[in-house]
């Protein structure tokens, strides 16, 4: 079966288009600035080359039509036609505590995704363009929803509940979801895979450190704990989000700056992070490292608090599982920065953790990087969201 992918974004979307059977990416690409003056789209055929195409995209569901226009393309496209893609697959970022694990989508679930749009405003109501635009121009063809939330709903209620007043979680569902899960199933799995062990005798810590970082603990092959919360604000310091924050901050630079509280959000959110920590130097890790080996001060300062942050939740996590078998890497950073691993691990003798810096030094592969006979073994596991979302899809499909 022919999967198609769609990651959709209030002014983007991600799309690939996956062979079930031999697991490979027949065709990628990106649409950006929808709805936006120069929108484009990047199509990429397996073994083609990279096209870019600058035409109008008032909607979605022009978006939508040019991707499947470039799947269909006789000279560039994969398939012949549409018939040929047995399903699409959704990403949804916020599934509340209504979807614990992907499903088919219909009416009851897309009015369920709309009313979790309060717990993700960016990303659920753009999940839902996406969505709709599929159904009207491909309206026989099975969808699934695959959420970023459902891999975190076995976390137990002491680890997901806050010191709030119960009457609002009880009112407003407020608590901890997590993010990202898709990428920290995918990984935790592929970790077992790769070391030949049983999923369900593990206790593995995945970090996933991009953009936007979490970390997550798995035990015996079910979440226990994650680190970004209500939204994806909470946890690690992230490239523009602040992560871990005392709340009265808030209060206090709303007095201080004579700023509302949107405009405090809006600085928390876009502002902070790696970007603000370094004084605006950058939010790409690839700056920072180059500014790290140059000794610049807000680049040093950077990396090594970033780090701390991680190896930190890798002790906390530690504890919550009484212990931990595997620690894995994963996402841009995560998969990119032998620096950063190397200073987490710094953290973690504790646990008998000693790097192999060899392995260390490599990129873009499934690899142990510590060196043998560790109590805790370290890997470096490449993320693919895309090929979870094609898989869950497949399972539901059939």
């Amino acid at each position: 079966m022919k999967v198609l992918v769609i990651n959709c974004g209030s002014s983007s979307l991600k799309f690939q288009l996956i062979d079930s059977e031999s697991e490979q990416c027949l065709a990628k690409g990106l649409c950006e600035r929808i709805g936006i003056e120069g929108s484009m789209i990047t199509y990429t055929p397996d073994g083609g080359e990279k096209e870019k195409t600058v035409t109008p995209m008032p909607d979605h569901t022009e978006a939508i039509r040019l991707v499947l226009e470039a799947l269909t393309n006789p000279k560039t496209g994969v398939v012949r036609s549409l018939d040929e893609i047995g399903a699409v697959g959704h990403r949804v970022v916020h599934g509340g505590e209504k979807f614990a694990q992907s499903v088919i989508i219909d009416e009851e679930v897309m009015a369920a995704v709309e009313e979790c749009n309060d717990l993700a405003p960016l990303h659920n109501p753009a999940n839902l363009i996406g969505i709709n635009a599929c159904r009207k121009l491909m309206p026989s063809t099975p969808m699934a929803g695959v959420f970023d939330t459902a891999f975190h709903q076995t976390m137990p209620e002491e680890a997901y509940m806050y010191g709030l007043p119960y009457a609002y979680y009880q009112k407003y569902k407020i608590r901890r979801y997590g993010f990202h899960g898709t990428s920290h199933s995918y990984v935790s799995r592929r970790a077992a895979e790769v070391l030949g062990k049983p999923y369900e005798d593990l206790k593995i810590i995945v970090c996933h450190l991009g953009n936007g970082a979490s970390v997550s603990a798995v035990k015996n092959g079910k979440c226990v704990d994650t680190s970004m919360g209500l939204t994806p604000l909470e946890g690690l310091i992230m490239g523009t989000r602040s992560g871990d924050i005392d709340p009265a901050i808030i209060e206090f630079l709303a007095h201080k700056e004579g700023k509302s509280i949107d405009e405090i959000m809006t600085v928390l959110n876009k502002k902070s992070g790696v970007l603000g920590l370094s004084d605006n130097l950058s939010s790409d890790f690839r700056d920072l490292e180059d500014g790290y080996h140059r000794g610049d001060e807000n680049a040093v300062r950077t990396m090594k608090t970033f780090s701390y942050h991680v190896a930190k939740y890798i002790g906390a996590y530690t504890a919550a599982m009484n212990g931990v078998d595997v620690i894995c890497f994963t996402a841009g950073v995560g998969e990119n920065a032998p620096l950063v691993r190397n200073f987490v691990c710094e953290y973690l003798g504790y646990l008998g953790v000693e790097l192999d810096q060899e392995a260390n030094r490599k990129r873009g592969e499934d690899i142990v990087i510590t060196v043998p006979g560790c109590r805790t073994t370290v890997m470096v596991i490449p993320t693919n969201e895309e090929l979870a979302i094609a898989r869950e899809t497949v399972r539901l499909v059939g």
